[in-house]
């Protein structure tokens, strides 16, 4: 466990060079609270400014039969009552305006994973409601275990989901009228509709170990290819799924001018040596530190 990283919250281990296991705890059930998302958002903060080492990061649930609760509704509750308490003479738009500030905070905790330069790997077992299901909709690539179960639970109490899902799941996944029908009617689904509908890139046969480890293994072989082409795909990736074709490839033009100037590129080391052949990357290839000012 890395102590400099861990909270009360949130637990950190690193497996294997350049790998970090976040494993959320919040007891009983990850229920997503005022605590919780802070700590969350400030992890990834904290691995993007202290650890320029990391070269991807999965994240799991510490309770075996749960991955996420989602909302903590006692400190939703809280949230209204203290925004409304605390305007008691205001009208409607001046206290609308007091909750956008706090959505906004919890949506930026929630989408850290996706500022970070490193792949967010989510390894989900159990069950995973609500925000649960932001949470990993906002982390790169997602293996479920076969015991994985999903609601998007928000409408059943008065909502409309807001820290992620509605803007994410129709690009992830591949059926926009499963997406509907999941949001509208809080239905729950399984690992295997979810992986037929592109929520998830691979079902594991089991629970939580058998899902953390095939996470884990994935981690690893990322963790030996150089991290600024990685950087760089996970940067374009983004930038396609935002923009038209034309703009992605102007983004990209711009991208590659830049970081094809890299030692770590096999292109340039391939001009240095003729007759040379492109091997696969072997692990400490790459570095990956504290750029020099």
């Amino acid at each position: 466990m890395d102590p400099s990283l861990s909270s009360e919250w949130i637990k950190i281990s690193e497996p294997s060079p350049h790998v970090l296991h976040a494993e959320l705890a919040r007891n009983p059930v990850n229920a997503v609270g005022f605590e919780f998302w802070r700590a969350y958002g400030a992890l990834f903060n904290s691995i993007s400014e202290s650890r320029p080492d990391v070269r991807a990061v999965v994240i799991s649930s510490a309770f075996q039969d749960i991955f996420s609760a989602g909302f903590d509704l006692y400190n939703a509750g809280q949230i209204v009552k203290g925004r409304t308490e605390a305007n008691p003479a205001s009208d409607a738009a001046r206290i609308s305006m007091t909750f956008q500030k706090q959505i906004e905070t919890i949506q930026e905790a929630i989408m850290a994973p996706e500022r970070c330069t490193f792949p967010v790997i989510a390894a989900i077992h159990g069950i995973n409601i609500g925000l649960g299901v932001d949470i990993v909709s906002a982390c790169d690539i997602r293996y479920a275990a076969s015991d994985s179960r999903f609601t998007l639970k928000q409408v059943d109490i008065g909502m409309a989901a807001d820290m992620g899902t509605l803007a994410y799941l129709p690009k992830v996944m591949g059926n926009l009228s499963f997406v509907r029908e999941m949001a509208y009617t809080a239905e729950w689904f399984s690992a295997s509709r979810a992986e037929q509908m592109g929520l998830v890139s691979k079902v594991v046969e089991g629970g939580r170990e058998e899902v953390v480890a095939s996470a884990l293994e994935l981690a690893k072989v990322i963790a030996t290819k150089s991290p600024i082409a990685v950087t760089g795909t996970k940067r374009l990736l983004s930038h396609g799924r935002d923009h038209s074709v034309a703009e992605s490839l102007q983004f990209t033009t711009w991208w590659n001018a830049i970081m094809l100037q890299t030692k770590a590129s096999m292109i340039v080391d391939f001009l240095k040596r003729p007759g040379s052949s492109f091997l696969p990357a072997r692990p400490g290839d790459f570095k990956f530190g504290k750029p020099k000012l």
